[in-house]
């Protein structure tokens, strides 16, 4: 009985409401099924007291309790601005709408981000920021969020304004010089402007990363260390730029040689001590200079293998394929209206609605599917350092760079599956224990 009266109210219903319901509904189904996949992953880590590493020894209670509780405790949250109004449609009005959404969207993002910063972060170690530091961040960050976003946006609605019938081609288009202009500057115009960027001195591990580099014929010009660990503990690495002109980034956090970490007085630039906490730990973070190369190792791999160029197709086609439905549903009134908009349609309303809250239920499977494909690529970069004679450095490496993130290594499946993009920790030593054996 309940069914065909709910079909009764729902054929009632106009098509605008219909679609607000729909989105409405789709994002409690999506709360939902995230609520079922933490309670899984809550019981893991309830029910784990203690881990098997399979490298001859076990977590210790404090490293695992931290873990757990940092695991519990991280979440994240996202507020959308609902400064809807009666907008002409015109490109200023539109960039004054985006700027106040921007800015609504900080303001209310600020408590989660100092509380995720100063009370999380800092209760587990990772922090290293002082308060007028972050907030001169922050500041920062929305300034050249702002240079970036305004223009690229008003281009971008001009283009679909006098586009005619094919505007999604060219916005398309531009979109994708946009991307590939950022990734060219970003690591040597953008991220300097909040990190420093040293050369990586001459030694060792300079002429061992080069010689990796000449092996597999990756075009390697020049090596940074970029002082992450003035913001944060955590460690990463990465390599940008196209064709000839590659350039590999290591965070000194990952140099168990050149962390600020490891050294009972660290010095800082111009007087940076005053603006940046140094924790002295019991014991070193980062990896020995084997292990920094096995993790190079991996990363060219990303290269070598392909993926990186992979992934910049498979972004470009869904970015068209967006853009067209885009143009196929900014005609619908009733999109516009099921969101209050019932007198005019604003372009920079419309992208918002259809790539926001129309397209969740894509997102959700392209992101899904994204994941599957990144744990793929990871597993076959591990195999490619594997190729190189890596195993043995790599096996100590993630081992190392999961304490000091206080990583968790074992997860449900189905959370696995679903969110991390990188596989567990175990499964990837299961890949690379046979190699190492050997």
């Amino acid at each position: 009985m309940a069914l065909p009266l709910l079909g009764e109210l729902w054929a009632e219903l106009s098509v605008e409401k219909r679609i607000f319901c729909s989105v409405l509904l789709f994002s409690w189904a999506v709360y939902l099924w995230e609520a079922f996949l933490a309670r899984r992953q809550r019981k893991v880590y309830r029910t784990t007291t203690h881990v098997p590493w399979e490298l001859g020894q076990i977590m210790d209670s404090e490293t695992f309790e931290k873990s757990r509780l940092y695991q519990l405790d991280k979440s994240t949250f996202s507020f959308w601005s609902g400064l809807y109004s009666e907008l002409e449609g015109t490109i200023a009005q539109s960039l004054v709408f985006l700027l106040l959404a921007t800015l609504f969207s900080a303001v209310t993002g600020l408590p989660w981000s100092l509380y995720n910063t100063f009370v999380i972060e800092e209760k587990h170690g990772f922090n290293q920021q002082t308060l007028g530091f972050f907030f001169k961040d922050a500041i920062k960050k929305f300034i050249v969020t702002q240079c970036i976003l305004l223009p690229v946006t008003s281009l971008l609605l001009y283009i679909i304004k006098i586009g005619g019938d094919y505007f999604f081609i060219y916005a398309w288009l531009f979109t994708l010089v946009v991307s590939l202009v950022l990734v060219t500057i970003y690591a040597d115009y953008i991220a300097p402007l909040f990190d420093k960027f040293i050369p990586l001195p001459e030694g060792e591990l300079k002429q061992a990363i080069e010689m990796m580099a000449k092996s597999i014929d990756f075009p390697l010009t020049k090596i940074y260390v970029v002082e992450g660990s003035k913001r944060s503990s955590h460690s990463n690495a990465y390599f940008y730029g196209f064709f000839k002109n590659k350039r590999i980034v290591l965070f000194d956090t990952l140099l168990e040689d050149y962390s600020a970490l490891n050294k009972d007085h660290p010095e800082g630039e111009d007087g940076e001590d005053d603006e940046t906490k140094s924790k002295v730990k019991n014991k070193k973070q980062g990896c020995k200079n084997e292990e920094v190369l096995a993790v190079l190792g991996h990363e060219l791999g990303h290269w070598k293998l392909g993926h990186t160029i992979k992934n910049i197709v498979i972004s470009q086609m869904n970015s068209f394929l967006c853009f067209f439905l885009f143009a196929v549903l900014i005609g619908q009134k009733e999109l516009f209206a099921a969101f209050g908009f019932y007198e005019t349609q604003p372009t920079l309303i419309g992208l918002m609605i259809i790539f926001q809250f129309i397209f969740s239920p894509y997102n959700e499977v392209l992101s899904f599917c994204l994941t599957v494909l990144s744990r793929r690529f990871e597993f076959q970069a591990d195999a490619f350092a594997k190729e190189l004679g890596k195993a043995k450095d790599l096996y100590s490496a993630l081992i190392k760079l999961n304490k000091d993130n206080l990583g968790f290594p074992v997860s449900d499946w189905i959370f696995s599956m679903w969110h991390y993009s990188h596989p567990p920790l175990l499964e990837r030593l299961q890949a690379l224990k046979d190699a190492k054996q050997d």
